[in-house]
């Protein structure tokens, strides 16, 4: 590898990195902000809440990745064309390919490291992901049970709590049941503990008291030193739970007629999520692709520089709207699954055309340059 092969590719790593890095702290730090309400309301600890937002990174950067690509090839490049280097590598001999070599080696890289990610990663940390969000919704934390607040647990049963201590216990509880009309029920006691059993949770309550109204009008209290009140468990299995197209692995995903727990209505999604996988890390392909082939193509002029970032940008973003447009439609209609591999190709192929025909100067800018030589020798 020669000095300039060496020197555009380091460029081209350290920015990649960056642009990476950056992007996915913008996304992390939004996307975290949804599982607050788990820290808040379902007690999961920080070291909890930082493993589950770090296991959505794989999600994150298949996205992240093919956009920080053609930002940096489309940024490099530019730069060099604005420090006129690539007109001296031009004008020292080195064609098209020769100067896209080091971006290609970098789309080479990364696509490589998009398939690792969508083939083994992505679909591992984000089923631990699913299944540790699922535990700390269907755990007894999935009882919520605000301070200061009437807490509809389930229908027809509401929860008041006072205060709750740093050890777990429940000051000033008042608990109303009115699931049988005919007999509500109020609980009222000193202090209690939330506890979990296999038939759901329960409170333990602690000097208190128990008012039942009877449908004639009659009210019962029953004074208590301990009493136990059952929640009805509505925790689900976690053998019915629902399994995302994410979550599934490569093989599952290819023998969709031999998985389980997969509904004929989905099944559009699944086969889409298996294309989506072999598909993107080509579109990363093509977005820089099409950075490259235009900046490269034809003569290179700082005048008509602004004018290819501006066209690259646009067939980028037009690229991937379309890609994220077929996804939903081809989940109604599988037919049309060749056209993700059409449009994830077609600027693949449309750049390494454009790479491979030989620069020449326009009639235009060949008459202004004999014009400025004459003027010169004038």
């Amino acid at each position: 590898m020669n000095s300039y092969n060496r020197y555009v590719l380091q460029q081209l790593f350290v920015g990649l990195v960056l642009v990476a890095a950056g992007l996915t702290c913008i996304i992390w730090l939004s996307q975290s902000l949804r599982f607050v309400e788990m820290i808040v309301n379902r007690g999961l600890g920080a070291s909890t809440f930082v493993y589950m937002t770090m296991l959505l990174l794989p999600n994150f950067l298949t996205v992240i990745l093919p956009i920080a690509l053609f930002a940096v090839v489309v940024f490099v490049y530019s730069k060099m064309i604005t420090d006129r280097e690539l007109v001296v590598m031009r004008a020292a001999g080195v064609g098209q390919f020769g100067l896209a070599k080091p971006a290609l080696v970098m789309i080479m890289i990364t696509m490589g490291l998009g398939y690792i990610l969508n083939f083994y990663v992505l679909p591992e940390s984000y089923r631990a992901f699913r299944l540790i969000q699922w535990e700390a919704r269907n755990s007894l934390a999935s009882v919520v049970l605000k301070e200061g607040a009437f807490n509809q647990v389930i229908k027809g049963m509401t929860v008041y709590i006072r205060e709750r201590t740093s050890d777990g216990q429940l000051l000033g509880i008042l608990v109303h049941d009115k699931r049988n009309p005919k007999s509500p029920e109020t609980i009222m006691s000193e202090r209690g503990a939330l506890v979990e059993s296999d038939q759901g949770a329960r409170v333990v309550m602690f000097n208190g008291n128990r008012q039942t109204l009877y449908a004639n009008g009659k009210l019962s209290i029953l004074y208590f030193d301990r009493n136990v009140f059952e929640i009805p468990n509505t925790r689900e299995n976690l053998s019915n739970r629902y399994r995302e197209p994410r979550e599934r692995s490569m093989m599952e995903l290819i023998n969709l007629d031999d998985a389980t727990g997969i509904s004929e209505k989905d099944y559009g999604k699944y086969k889409v999520e298996l294309h989506k996988r072999i598909v993107s890390p080509l579109l990363g392909f093509g977005f820089a692709m099409a950075g490259l082939a235009c900046l490269l193509y034809g003569p290179i002029t700082r005048r008509s520089q602004t004018l290819r970032i501006v066209t690259a940008v646009v067939i980028m973003i037009s690229l991937q709207g379309a890609a994220l447009g077929l996804e939903n439609v081809i989940a109604k209609n599988l037919l049309l699954i060749p056209l993700l591999y059409v449009l994830a190709f077609m600027p693949i192929l449309a750049g390494s055309i454009m790479l491979m025909r030989h620069p020449r100067t326009s009639k235009k800018a060949a008459k202004k340059h004999r014009q400025r030589m004459k003027a010169a020798k004038a």
